[in-house]
């Protein structure tokens, strides 16, 4: 297993990014081994920190940073999630006692899947509905808002009165198992006014509104978690790409070589054109965490001086991106998982867990097809800005475009045409990079035409397209992330020729399999223009485009395990028996089934209960 590793562990990334690489992993391992005071940390923390009063910040912060009290962050009831502007707990203003009335109308109200919440959380972020006193007219709905409630006593650890909470039991394939998952229901509990998170939105002590600066202020949180989430899968996927590699080089079966030895099965290309592409996406999606990370704080600097210019578009790129991150890296584990046959499917590969942790991100902080909506909808008004808004489209100054829209500054000029291609131009990063533009580009300019000509929402003819149009867009801007990655690579003196090489092969890979996985969008919109395949009678365009995903996994195959040992995952972290650093593999996974409780009797205790008297019987009925 020693044979062509990186013995500089992180030469491939260089030392300044191997640092950075090595907190972001840490954070990584706690979030793969949740227990609840990990929520106070993902979720609690950043909502209250960045909208909590200065009088909040300086009572609880101290408290929360030294786990003196233990948060959550209580959004997601039993009948509404990812329509958070339906939530049904209601936070109602009492002028007569400046206080708000925090309470849970009904059943489909009770907050619920709250991380931290059922045993151990002393406080929360309540996300609820404002409702104030509005004259003779009752009370006046102001949307969803956050409100600061103490859960539990900190003497006691009693719930305080009002408050019923607990756990909503095991996850699915045993997912999650250390967290604690809750739920919470309120009934007419009262806060002081000053526990309103308003830092942006407010109340006077007369029950007046004082409006934020941005409306969607308050999802905030949701924006945080999402962009962590990208990290996350980036670095589940490295877990899986790392043991399915590990394994796949140990593991011989089939054909002798010369040395009378069998094959190692990661030298099959139906198994290294799967593992390759998978490593591809660990190193794009941990880059993209990376930047998505950046982003946050930047956009969280500016709402504290009220600038709210950075909102909408994290926003439209964090749900396209959680969407697509999701997405695939559920799909990758088991992929990977499955690369590893029949020892696959045993606990002790990892994998399993790792698979069992990503399972739920399709569906937590935004449902991904709900979410895909929201990504199609940042599209929509970004085309209309342009193409709408009743001056020339060449006015527009294409260079003043966000990341997110980009790929519409190939609309306007009126002579721009997708890329002639010949073999060559799978290997060239950039022409590959613009295809995903030119296919994002073309799926938008065509959903905003078909929309304007249909009387209906647009789902209701083309079920798929809000998925289609989302995939495409957010593929584009990691497309354009991944120009990004390239410049800085370049840029990179401690690197040498080869692991230059070696990231820029990888990173070409994951933009070709990109649009492998989509070629259906390329040929609908006619954008593999490749004359020199047509005029040499080449019946199928694309099969060029596998050629080149063959070759260039080929070409990775030998850098596999350098590449996996440059992430830096430890046997610890791996939890793997297949995956270990030394490639004692079996070994590894003999020694873990010595340590499993049946075998710790010769004779089971079930065999008097049990096995004994169905033998006995079988053997009295064949006597006769």
């Amino acid at each position: 297993m020693d044979k062509g590793r990186v013995k500089t562990g992180h030469a491939l990334i260089g030392r300044g990014s191997a640092n950075i690489l090595a907190r972001y992993r840490q954070i990584h391992i706690l979030i793969s081994y949740l227990t609840s005071l990990i929520s106070t940390q993902l979720a609690f923390e950043p909502v209250f920190l960045a909208q909590a009063s200065p009088a909040l910040l300086s009572t609880y912060a101290p408290l929360a940073a030294k786990l003196g009290i233990f948060g959550c962050y209580l959004q997601t009831e039993l009948g509404h999630g990812s329509n958070v502007s339906a939530l049904e707990t209601t936070a109602t203003y009492i002028p007569e006692t400046q206080e708000f009335e925090i309470h849970s109308p009904t059943l489909t109200s009770s907050k619920w899947w709250i991380g931290a919440l059922g045993k151990t959380a002393t406080h929360g972020v309540v996300q609820a509905k404002l409702l104030l006193p509005d004259g003779k007219r009752g009370m006046k709905d102001m949307g969803p808002h956050l409100f600061f409630v103490q859960l539990r006593s900190l003497e006691t650890h009693k719930l305080l009165p009002g408050i019923n909470t607990g756990d909503i039991g095991p996850k699915a394939f045993a997912g999650f198992a250390p967290t604690d998952n809750g739920f919470a229901r309120f009934d007419h509990v009262r806060i002081p006014k000053e526990n309103m998170l308003s830092k942006f939105a407010q109340v006077t002590d007369a029950g007046e509104y004082v409006k934020p600066p941005h409306a969607k202020i308050s999802y905030g949180g949701m924006l945080y978690i999402r962009s962590g989430m990208v990290t996350s899968a980036g670095w589940l996927i490295a877990r899986a790409a790392t043991v399915s590699i590990r394994y796949g080089t140990v593991r011989r079966q089939g054909n002798r070589g010369s040395d009378g030895l069998e094959c190692q099965v990661i030298t099959y290309p139906s198994l290294y054109a799967r593992l390759m592409p998978i490593l591809a996406r660990a190193y794009v999606y941990i880059e993209m965490g990376r930047a998505l990370t950046r982003s946050f704080n930047s956009m969280s600097a500016r709402l504290a001086t009220g600038d709210t210019s950075l909102l909408a578009e994290l926003h439209a790129t964090t749900s396209g991106l959680k969407v697509l991150c999701t997405t695939t890296s559920v799909a990758d584990a088991e992929s990977a998982r499955r690369s590893m046959g029949g020892h696959g499917y045993s606990v002790f590969s990892g994998i399993g867990r790792a698979y069992a942790d990503l399972v739920p991100s399709v569906t937590f902080e935004g449902e991904n097809f709900v979410l895909d909506q929201q990504a199609v909808r940042a599209a929509l008004k970004a085309y209309r800005s342009i193409f709408s808004s009743g001056k020339a489209a060449t006015t527009v100054d294409a260079s003043s475009l966000p990341p997110s829209s980009a790929y519409l500054r190939l609309l306007i000029a009126s002579d721009s045409q997708p890329p002639s291609l010949t073999s060559a131009s799978w290997l060239d990063a950039e022409i590959l990079i613009i295809l995903l533009e030119w296919r994002a580009a073309a799926l938008v300019r065509d959903f905003a035409t078909a929309a304007a000509s249909e009387k209906t929402d647009m789902w209701n003819v083309d079920p798929t397209i809000y998925q289609r149009v989302s995939k495409a867009v957010t593929e584009s801007f990691v497309a354009g992330q991944v120009r990004e990655m390239l410049k800085t690579l370049d840029a990179n003196q401690r690197l040498g020729n080869k692991e230059r090489q070696t990231l820029k092969n990888l990173y070409t890979l994951f933009l070709l399999t990109t649009i492998e996985a989509s070629l259906s969008d390329f040929l609908t919109f006619g954008l593999l223009r490749i004359p020199d395949f047509i005029s040499s009678g080449v019946n199928d365009p694309t099969r060029s485009l596998r050629q080149a995903i063959s070759a260039l996994c080929k070409e990775i195959l030998p850098e596999a395990i350098g590449l996996t040992d440059a992430l830096g995952l430890s046997d610890w972290e791996l939890d793997s028996a297949l995956g270990r650093y030394d490639g004692a593999a079996y070994q590894a996974l003999w020694e873990k089934a010595q340590t499993e409780p049946l075998n710790q009797k010769e004779i089971p205790d079930a065999y008097e209960e049990s096995i004994k008297p169905m033998l006995q019987r079988g053997q009295k009925l064949a006597k006769l």
